[in-house]
């Protein structure tokens, strides 16, 4: 992996995309993940507002990576964006490059659910009233860490 996981401004999938698109890489895929405006709970979703462990995020990531390599080959670059997340704007990159197309989309589905799963990183809702609420029960699993 290359360069840092977190960030407060926004991604760049291109520069994502042309790390592990490499010459011995005939296929690459990439994930975006976007905030959308509906959300949760009642009213529209102007923004996610992410946090995370911010310590710990980066080892569970170089895992990730490593984990991705050994098990498909592939190279493997992941983003995820700190801060409010207007609507429409992503919050995710996941980037995989590897010899053959299906092992490239595999690593990719991996490490989006890797990261989902295992990622110590939390997401509010902003809604266009000005309320927050947490999203995926993360109150909850928070309070149990």
């Amino acid at each position: 992996m290359s360069g840092q996981l977190l960030s407060r401004g926004p991604l760049d999938a291109a520069a994502a995309i042309a790390v592990v698109s490499a010459s011995g890489n005939g296929g690459t895929a990439v994930f975006i993940g976007s905030t959308r405006e509906e959300g949760e709970g009642p009213g529209r979703v102007v923004a996610l507002s992410y946090d995370a462990y911010e310590e710990m995020a980066d080892a569970v990531a170089a895992a990730l990576v490593a984990d991705a390599r050994a098990r498909f080959g592939a190279d493997l670059v992941v983003r995820h964006r700190l801060g409010d997340v207007p609507a429409g704007e992503a919050s995710l990159v996941v980037a995989a490059g590897a010899p053959h197309r299906a092992a490239a989309f595999a690593a990719c589905r991996f490490a989006v659910e890797a990261l989902k799963r295992d990622l110590p990183v939390w997401k509010q809702e902003v809604r266009a009233d000005g309320t927050r609420g947490w999203r995926d029960g993360v109150q909850a699993t928070i309070l149990s860490r």
